[in-house]
């Protein structure tokens, strides 16, 4: 089976770590996309299947802006000091902080 059949991601994923808010728990991804984000949290807040809603911050040159989204957690897995959590957005909308 090649990459393109196995791969299920819409979009490529950038590399990089932002802060995320989800239930009152900070945490960080590790990479996000235009349809998912992949982030570590330090207690197990969710589980797959789950509709869960959490915020991104962005830092720009012009000021922060957060990320605010609803998505659907596809899967969840233990690591480092705490919880990976892969999540496929489904709506999505940004403010300035």
């Amino acid at each position: 089976m090649d990459q393109q059949q196995t791969e299920k991601r819409r979009g490529p994923r950038i590399l990089t770590a932002l802060p995320v808010i989800l239930k009152n728990v900070r945490g960080i991804t590790r990479d996000i996309s235009a349809s998912g984000v992949y982030f570590w949290i330090s207690e197990a807040l969710c589980a797959p299947g789950e509709l869960i809603s959490f915020s991104v911050e962005l830092k720009r040159p012009v000021g922060r802006m957060v990320l605010t989204c609803q998505g659907d957690v596809i899967r969840t897995e233990p690591c480092f000091a705490g919880f990976g959590v892969a999540v496929k957005i489904t709506d999505s909308a940004m403010a300035q902080a």
